[in-house]
């Protein structure tokens, strides 16, 4: 009700009052959009919820890699990728497929971190929605899959269940001319593997972007500070 009809939007609490319809045009509008928000509500309030949830974890995040700089997070990416990379190495020895799985995974996490962290600096919500969470979804989803390309342990353990997601959403999501051209095009083996799951990170990392975005439309970051304090 807040979008249309002025109810002291932003203050922190509620003792001033709300406003109340005082003549009947406002009033029939007053529960015309009543009734238009219920199933507007609906829809939007459990992406709210999970926008704040979101919020609340990105923030911590934000602020941690604020402290520590884009070398901090490239220095934090080479120290525990490259000593995951390391063991591998004493493990499986430098020309084992578990070495290379290893090696694979920690480029890819440490370039998708840096990319995340460089849009995420960058000036503007649109920038930080279109690339920086997507970029940091990719962070995560990726490298077990890249992985799987070199060792077939972590293949075993990863690509039925990619399969599986992939059937899922061919039967059940998209529509039938596309599903039909996928598997007419396309077979998922190999690198195609992770081009999935890059499709599968970036629209995530936009939800996500925009659940946060919603998020602070309903209950502004200042909103928080002004209860808190």
């Amino acid at each position: 009700m807040e979008l249309v009809f002025p109810r002291q939007r932003g203050h922190a609490h509620s003792v001033l009052g709300k406003w109340t319809p005082s003549t009947t045009g406002d009033r029939l509008k007053y529960r015309v959009w009543a009734a238009l928000g219920v199933p507007i509500i609906a829809i939007l309030y459990p992406l709210a919820l999970v926008g704040f949830a979101t919020r609340f974890y990105t923030r911590r995040i934000d602020s941690g890699v604020t402290r520590i700089g884009a070398v901090g997070v490239l220095v934090l990416g080479v120290v525990v990728w490259g000593g995951l990379t390391a063991l591998a190495r004493i493990r499986f020895g430098a020309a084992a497929e578990g070495f290379y799985a290893v090696a694979a995974a920690s480029v890819t996490a440490v370039v998708a971190s840096l990319l995340a962290y460089g849009f995420l600096r960058l000036d503007g919500r649109p920038v930080t929605v279109v690339f920086a969470y997507p970029f940091a979804t990719t962070a995560v989803f990726l490298p077990p899959v890249v992985a799987a390309l070199y060792s077939p342990t972590v293949a075993n353990a990863v690509l039925p269940r990619s399969f599986d997601l992939a059937v899922w959403f061919l039967d059940t999501v998209a529509p039938p001319s596309l599903a039909t051209f996928l598997r007419s095009q396309y077979d998922l083996e190999g690198v195609a593997y992770v081009i999935m799951w890059f499709a599968v990170a970036v629209p995530l990392g936009w939800l996500l972007g925009l659940v946060v975005t919603l998020a602070d439309v309903v209950r502004p970051t200042g909103d928080e500070d002004a209860v808190d304090s």
